[in-house]
């Protein structure tokens, strides 16, 4: 039974090795730790293409490959049997990759035998906090994690055969066409499936929704209110980037508990849906008990799930900015923040860089009004006075210049362009 599985699945194999994907930014920093003897593990929401990314990752390699999402491994927990399987089938591999490993259980006992044998592995997981609790305690020291998300904007473009270059910057035909792909990515995100595959994305991203709340939560949780987790969902979508408290939360959506709220939150976070980014301050007890901002891993679920009256596409580009900053390893609440100044005007992001705030970043869509611009220098001048930053950013839609004030230079960057620019926060 288990060598059949086994079987089909390098079947399966065979074909995805042989096919042509889109180049992934972080595969090349992979490759460089691939040799390493430490265990590798990429993490990040499902249909993200975590699959895709390892069998690229390990292409011209002689190597191994086991699903645990398969419902006919469900059952199966005997680990010498699994690796005898392996080895009946792919004789001596040098790598083995296992995808979905949360899914088995006691995974951690497994790997760890596996490694102590002197096994290259690799590992893919849709579960933050079942791998990551275990990846700080069994494995601490022991391996490299590598978070993928959907399509960066980059990614995006590479998909449809556009191609990028200095030039792209200052021909206003190119910009245009430029702008007209970024308006759909904001809409549609960037699963590589709608993406690639052209998906309807309403239906797709409503579907893999339904098996991720399902499948990740509901079951793997035995949470007993599916409804409750549901409706929590689709209020959050529909307040993305906006502040919440526990609190309000509860009230707004009658649940019996603050700490019940907290748990689905919880359960939604380590499923890779929603991130909760924490006001900053210096006192880490102002932090905890500060209103927090929700944003969505990626943009289509905005779209596919929230209850709008109209679009607000300022969000959706600060949505954007926001996982673009995951993208470049900045971490949530601990290298990156929002921040309310003394006289509560907002910053949407502020950026460390060790114990040191190192850049400040407000989002303005539109600046057709002047008030709307003085509006968020002045926030940044008053965020840069009391946080001792003086780089200073507001990304655009298409507009671009330098400002001076008193003696601060604030910098208007386009959203496109600063997404094309990985040089810089």
């Amino acid at each position: 039974m288990l060598k059949d599985i086994i079987i089909q699945q390098k079947k399966e194999k065979v074909k995805l090795i042989t096919k042509d994907f889109i180049p992934r930014e972080k595969i090349a920093e992979a490759k460089r730790n691939l040799s390493s003897d430490l265990i590798k593990v990429i993490l990040g929401p499902r249909r993200a293409g975590k699959s895709v990314f390892s069998h690229l990752l390990l292409k011209d390699k002689d190597f191994a490959y086991l699903n645990f999402d398969d419902d006919n491994l469900v059952n199966i927990n005997n680990s010498d049997e699994i690796i005898k399987s392996i080895f009946e089938v792919y004789k001596k591999p040098k790598f083995l990759l296992f995808d979905e490993i949360q899914n088995l259980k006691n995974w951690e006992l497994f790997v760890n035998k596996l490694h102590r044998r002197g096994f290259n592995l690799i590992l893919t997981g849709s579960n933050a906090n079942l791998l990551s609790k275990e990846l700080s305690t069994s494995l601490t020291g022991r391996h490299f994690a590598y978070e993928l998300f959907p399509f960066t904007f980059t990614e995006f473009l590479n998909s449809r055969n556009v191609s990028i270059s200095k030039d792209t910057f200052h021909d206003p035909k190119t910009k245009g066409e430029i702008l007209n792909h970024l308006s759909d990515y904001l809409l549609h995100g960037g699963f590589p499936e709608i993406v690639v595959k052209n998906y309807e994305p309403k239906q797709y991203l409503a579907t893999l929704l339904d098996s991720i709340l399902l499948k990740d939560i509901v079951k793997r949780y035995n949470v007993r209110f599916s409804q409750k987790i549901e409706d929590l969902f689709t209020y959050l979508v529909s307040n993305f980037s906006l502040e919440f408290s526990f609190t309000r939360l509860k009230n707004i959506l009658d649940f019996n508990s603050t700490h019940t709220l907290q748990n689905y939150l919880k359960y939604l976070t380590d499923a890779y849906l929603i991130f909760s980014l924490n006001r900053y301050s210096h006192k880490v007890k102002e932090q905890i008990n500060a209103p927090k901002k929700l944003y969505l891993v990626d943009n289509g679920f905005i779209e596919a799930k929230s209850f709008q009256v109209s679009k607000n596409i300022g969000r959706l580009v600060e949505n954007c900015v926001f996982v673009e900053l995951l993208n470049r390893k900045y971490r949530i609440n601990l290298d990156l923040f929002y921040y309310k100044t003394r006289n509560q005007k907002e910053i949407d992001f502020i950026l460390r860089k060790g114990i040191k705030v190192n850049e400040l970043i407000q989002i303005c869509y539109d600046l057709s009004d002047p008030s709307t611009e003085k509006r968020e220098i002045n926030a940044l001048l008053e965020g840069s006075e009391e946080l001792k930053c003086n780089n200073l950013k507001i990304i655009t839609w298409d507009k671009e210049k330098e400002v001076k004030i008193s003696k601060k230079k604030i910098l208007f960057t386009p959203l496109f362009k600063w997404l094309l620019t990985k040089g810089s926060a």
